[in-house]
Formats: structure tokens, C-alpha cells, sequence
């Protein structure tokens, strides 16, 4: 069974300021308070939005994420115990809970706390303007409903002009990492990360697909191990010219 959803819009991008619009709390209001609170009320003192697939890395101060792992590990710990789950004699389980919480916050989730992968650009000097596809590049996210992780491949098309910038080969993959490990679905995931092509390399043309498993529907619920999810968006060029469309489509196609 295959489940197919096209877009073809913008989606209005969210808008997190940057560390220096941090306001800074006093030791004496922060004092006994969990850091995660703490992290809270910076972000709510900016109106920001802190969604499972918003990045806040603006509002953590150096050394927090460490401190956050912490705060993690002893709360999966009382997951564990709410689960009656013997973290004590087992071995299997001793340590379970901090090494989940690493898991969350450094590997996993780790594109909502910290900063985007620096994108060094190269000006167009041979004017390239032919098409350009980079993929598969392996995903791995999760989903915001359940954290059941999605596994999947993703094919990225750029067409640019002589104006156009361009980037290391590497960088779309580390673009690609840093969107995808969040808790989200992935119609709003490659959206965002066309977005965030379009707006870096203004290009003529830009398309991304996207094919994952997703283990909400393969480990849980209705258990179809079969079922994939395929998103395209199209923007620019791909959208208004049908035969560059299906160029970049049938490429992918043999990969």
C-alpha cells in the first residue's frame, strides 16, 4: 500500500529569534526552578513558538544541554518505575533512563537544540544552470504523535541560474540531519527544509522528495509493514515546467 501527498505551497515559516533576543532571568527567579522551565519562560517572554519541530537553540545558554540530559534521564527514570520496570536488579535496564535521555537530546531530537549547520556558499562562477540532483540521503526522525521513529530517503533537485548560490555537496545532507531530527510529521519536515533550500541558494527551480516507513503504522496501530509515505514538493521551475518535472522524477526513479 502506498499513500502519496503532493504540495506545492509555502508554508509560512516560523521565525525564532536569535540568542542575543534572549532575555535573561535573574538567579533569584530561575533559582530551584527545572532547567526545562527555565527554557520555557525565556521562550514565552520572546512570544517564540517552541512546537516538537521548532528549533529553540536560541534560547540555551552554553553547557544547558548537558544539564538537560539530566533533567531528562531522572524523569524516564520515573517512566521506568510508572512502567514497573526493575531498573535496580535488572542489567539490562540499569542506566536505561540516562542513556535514552542522550539518546533524545543529542542524536535523535537534536535539530531542535541547537544552532543550523553553517552553509558556506560559493558564487556561480561557471554559471552553472543545468539540473542537479543529490540523493538519496538517509533520514532518520521521528513521529510527533507517538516518537516512533521514521526511516526514510530523501532526493533534492536544484536548478540554478548564474546568480544562484551554490554549496558543498555535504552541506545538503547536513541541512537535510538537522531538519529531520525533531519530533514531527513529515509533511511539515519537507517543507521546511525546501523552504530553507529556496531561501539559502535562491535558485531557478528546487524540488525535494521524500519516502519513508513509519513505524506509528508498522510497530503499532494497524501493524502494515508495507505501507510508505511519499511527499514531493515542487517549487519555481519543477511547479511551472512539467518537462523539468519529469526529468528530475525519472531520475530519482533509477535510484
Amino acid at each position: 500500500m502506498l499513500i502519496k501527498k503532493v504540495a506545492s505551497k509555502k508554508s509560512t515559516a516560523v521565525k525564532t529569534p536569535t540568542k542575543k533576543g534572549v532575555t535573561q532571568k535573574s538567579t533569584q527567579d530561575d533559582a530551584g526552578s527545572p532547567l526545562s522551565t527555565v527554557i520555557r519562560r525565556r521562550i514565552k517572554a520572546q512570544n517564540a513558538r517552541f512546537h516538537a519541530n521548532d528549533n529553540i537553540s536560541a534560547f540555551i545558554k552554553p553547557g544547558e544541554l548537558e544539564a538537560l540530559v539530566d533533567e531528562v534521564a531522572q524523569k524516564m527514570q520515573a517512566v521506568l518505575e510508572s512502567l514497573v520496570i526493575d531498573t535496580e536488579s535488572d542489567h539490562n535496564t540499569k542506566g536505561t533512563s540516562r542513556r535514552v535521555a542522550k539518546m533524545y537530546v543529542q542524536e535523535v531530537f537534536n535539530g531542535r537544540y541547537v544552532e543550523q549547520p553553517v552553509l558556506t556558499k560559493f558564487p556561480n562562477v561557471s554559471r552553472l544552470n543545468e539540473l542537479m540532483i543529490i540523493g538519496p540521503i538517509t533520514v532518520r526522525s521521528a513521529c510527533s504523535h507517538h516518537l516512533c521513529p521514521i526511516m526514510g530517503r530523501v532526493w533534492i533537485g536544484v536548478l540554478p541560474s548564474k546568480n544562484s548560490a551554490l554549496i558543498g555537496l555535504s552541506k545538503y545532507s547536513r541541512i537535510t540531519e538537522w531538519v529531520m531530527c525533531r519530533p514531527q510529521i513529515q509533511e511539515e519536515a519537507v517543507v521546511e527544509l525546501t523552504d530553507m533550500l529556496e531561501k539559502k541558494i535562491k535558485p531557478v527551480g528546487v524540488a525535494v522528495v521524500m519516502e519513508a516507513d513509519h513505524f506509528c503504522m508498522q510497530w503499532r496501530g494497524v501493524k502494515d509493514r508495507d505501507s510508505k509515505m511519499i511527499n514531493s514538493v515542487m517549487r519555481g521551475a519543477f511547479l511551472k515546467d512539467a518537462n523539468l518535472r519529469r526529468e528530475f522524477l525519472s531520475l530519482i526513479e533509477r535510484k
